[in-house]
C-alpha cells in the first residue's frame, strides 16, 4: 500500500480483500505521505513498513485483485494481475 499524498493517513479499519472474500482490517496503523507498508499474509512483527496478517496459508493467487476499501467500504484502490497482465485502479 503506497500513500502518494503529502499527509499521513490512519489505515485503522481499513480492509483490503482478494477475490475469494479472504478479508484483512487493518490495525491502528499510520501511514506517512510518500511513504509504503507491504501487507504480508504470513505471521511476523509488524513494522512501519511491513504488516503480517498473521495467517496460515497463503491468501494471493497467481491471478487475483486485492481491493483497499475505508471505514466507509468505499473502494479506495484495485490492483489485479494474473491472465491478463498487470492492472491498477486507483
Amino acid at each position: 500500500i503506497k500513500n502518494t499524498g503529502r499527509g499521513s493517513v490512519n489505515l485503522r479499519g481499513y480492509t483490503l480483500t482478494d477475490q475469494q472474500g479472504n478479508r484483512y482490517r487493518f490495525p491502528d496503523f499510520r501511514l506517512e505521505g510518500r511513504s509504503a507498508v507491504k501487507v504480508h499474509t504470513g505471521q511476523g512483527r509488524d513494522t512501519r513498513h511491513d504488516l503480517y496478517q498473521d495467517r496460515n496459508r497463503q491468501v494471493w493467487n497467481d491471478r487475483d485483485t486485492a481491493t483497499l476499501r475505508d471505514t466507509r467500504g468505499n473502494v479506495v484502490d484495485t490492483e489485479s494481475w494474473g491472465r491478463r497482465g498487470h492492472q491498477h485502479r486507483g
